[in-house]
């Protein structure tokens, strides 16, 4: 009886700490979590290499998913952004700040479009600034009665590439084009300002001035993301992570399903 109080104690202990707004404490929670399942098996069968096991098997459940609906996945390979509304924002958490913050900082609305990426709809509300030569997307995303909103800036430079910054809450799916630069910040940072001075910073690091960085064109940003999709795409087919259907759609291989449990698990551990 002793060992079950001990138990239930270190659980509401985790609880505790899951619930403190400290990004350190929360992972403390999460890896006492751990333990007390690994202790909870222990006891059960009085042995620590079953404890151990039961400890990693949570690093293991991302294949249920994996196995299940992400194998039976397909996606289109040419997929073409559609015109939408102006969407209502009442059920995307800060949106409706994101877009006070950008309007404060000179950033002009251009268009709304979007598409559906494996069953997740997405809606691109895209903003530019010729002054910081740079381009904004607010992305309202959502799946099974799940939404979530995220920013990113993009910038190019004259010989063309791409250096973007962005609090997009995951990992991503597909391993990024050549010559694409990526600052993922983390989520809990959900400040249009605060995110542009990520970008700007991320910038200088690189050694760019003004001179070095292109001006977007906002007659064409449309077409931008689709040709970046369809080079990504073409990227993961030579790298093996997809391979085609022969219907226009493609699909994970047992290399990109493997690639996906690493984000998966590197998620599990960032976002604790």
């Amino acid at each position: 009886m002793q060992k079950f109080y001990m138990l239930m104690a270190l659980i509401v202990f985790c609880y505790a700490l899951r619930a403190c707004r400290t990004s350190w404490l929360r992972k403390m929670g999460a890896l006492l979590m751990l333990l007390s399942s690994g202790l909870c098996i222990y006891f059960l069968t009085d042995g620590i290499l079953w404890g151990l096991l039961a400890m990693l098997a949570w690093f293991f459940l991302p294949w249920v998913e994996l196995l299940t609906r992400i194998r039976k996945l397909r996606m289109p390979v040419e997929n073409k952004l559609q015109d939408k509304m102006r969407t209502s924002h009442t059920a995307f958490p800060s949106a409706s700040k994101h877009l006070q913050n950008l309007d404060h900082l000179g950033y002009e609305h251009i268009h709304d479009c979007g598409w559906n990426l494996g069953g997740m709809e997405q809606v691109y509300q895209l903003f530019w600034n010729a002054e910081t030569r740079s381009v904004v997307s607010l992305c309202l995303c959502e799946q099974s009665n799940v939404t979530f909103s995220y920013l990113t800036v993009t910038s190019r430079d004259i010989t063309n590439g791409v250096w973007r910054t962005t609090n997009f809450p995951f990992s991503p799916t597909l391993k990024p084009n050549p010559g694409v630069h990526w600052n993922q910040i983390s989520c809990a940072n959900e400040c249009a300002i605060n995110l542009l001075k990520s970008h700007c910073h991320f910038l200088l690091k690189q050694g760019f001035v003004d001179d070095d960085l292109a001006i977007p064109d906002p007659d064409h940003l449309e077409q931008e993301i689709e040709q970046e999709m369809k080079r990504q795409i073409d990227h993961n087919l030579q790298r093996g992570v997809i391979s085609l259907t022969g219907d226009g759609n493609f699909r994970y291989t047992i290399r990109g399903l493997f690639f996906l449990w690493r984000q998966f698990v590197r998620d599990m551990i960032r976002l604790c």
